[in-house]
């Protein structure tokens, strides 16, 4: 993902010239490369994390702030991941998949991970895995969290309006609609549904994959509910961007209602780390949908994932696939921040 070198850069305090061992980045084609900060030769970092949201930080490091960017320190919104935690919530008998234990994620180790890579809020995803329509463990961490989370429920498609405003009031901001595990025909009947969700000013969260945007669509708008898509709407990477699909989900980021999250490219790729093949839809999302409307979710604890996946590798191919500092700034702060509610 880069070469490590020795270059001087400049304290920003001091003015005074430092060795550093630096990261050059070099991006996806056609766009300049950035060099990011690592350690210096004392072992020290580099200088300060940024504030973690509601936990104090134990430690402040030392060190200068120097004129270099990371997207391990930048200040930065989950919006796609899950919470797993059968020991002190058991898994929903009938849901269809029991993710097993290096698939799990606690709330402490969530907030752990959280506070080692400059993630100061999240939107935690319930999971169909696991627990179906069963969201105390989701409910449990939005009321410990202090304001720090939001919440998307998995819930049944002829739930009460009182119930939605009940999950709304304890920090769901809107439910999931999964066509890429349970089919489009699952959602024929949602039209009430997604009526009541517009009106309490909340969301559908929609996956789908491959050609189900197409069927799914005409739904969706009638309705005019706001809509994010998971995973850059699932392409399959064999098709180009001409494919019916993928085509229905750029149109869809021209209409204001609808926002796209870059995550999970594992989900949209045929090859191996860093599913290069993915690469191009990312950018057209990007282009289609701009910085404003594109949010970006690491997908832990990566369900089911055809090969190991970690957190820190998710975040620098991201910073690859997003090399100008403005433009990530908005991706993965300023827009969620305010779509979410989340302060500034």
């Amino acid at each position: 993902m880069g070469q490590w070198k020795n270059l001087l850069l400049r304290d920003q305090d001091r003015g005074e010239p430092v060795d550093r061992l630096v990261r050059v980045i070099q991006p996806a084609p056609g766009v300049p490369a950035l060099v990011n900060v690592g350690k210096p030769h004392n072992g020290r970092v580099a200088g300060p994390r940024a504030p973690l949201g509601r936990r104090k930080a134990r430690h402040r490091a030392e060190g200068p702030i120097l004129s270099a960017v990371s997207v391990l320190t930048e200040p930065k919104i989950d919006c796609h991941l899950h919470l797993l935690d059968p020991h002190r919530f058991p898994y929903h008998e009938q849901a269809w998949y029991h993710p097993v234990e290096n698939e799990q994620g606690s709330a402490e180790q969530l907030v752990d991970l959280f506070d080692a890579f400059a993630i100061r809020n999240a939107v935690i995803v319930g999971p169909n895995s696991g627990y179906d329509t069963d969201n105390r463990c989701l409910l449990d961490l939005l009321d410990r969290g202090a304001g720090r989370f939001r919440g998307v429920a998995v819930v049944d498609n002829d739930i009460a309006r009182p119930d939605l405003e009940r999950l709304r009031d304890a920090g769901v901001v809107g439910t999931t609609m999964q066509a890429a595990l349970l089919g489009v025909e699952h959602f024929a009947g949602t039209a009430p549904l997604l009526r009541h969700l517009k009106e309490l000013g909340m969301f559908a969260d929609v996956q789908v994959q491959h050609d189900q945007l197409v069927e799914l669509a005409p739904l969706l708008d009638a309705s005019g509910v706001n809509v994010p898509i998971d995973h850059c709407g699932r392409p399959d990477p064999a098709k180009g961007l001409d494919q019916p699909g993928f085509a229905a989900l750029l149109a869809a980021g021209r209409t204001g209602r609808y926002w796209v999250k870059l995550s999970g490219l594992v989900k949209c790729s045929a090859q191996r780390y860093p599913w290069s093949d993915s690469w191009p839809f990312v950018q057209a999302l990007v282009e289609a949908f701009t910085p404003d409307r594109c949010l970006w979710g690491s997908d832990w604890p990566f369900l089911r994932a055809p090969e190991r996946i970690d957190y820190a590798t998710v975040l620098t191919l991201t910073e690859r696939l997003l090399p100008d500092p403005v433009v990530r700034e908005q991706i993965l702060w300023s827009t969620p921040a305010r779509l979410f509610g989340f302060a500034a």
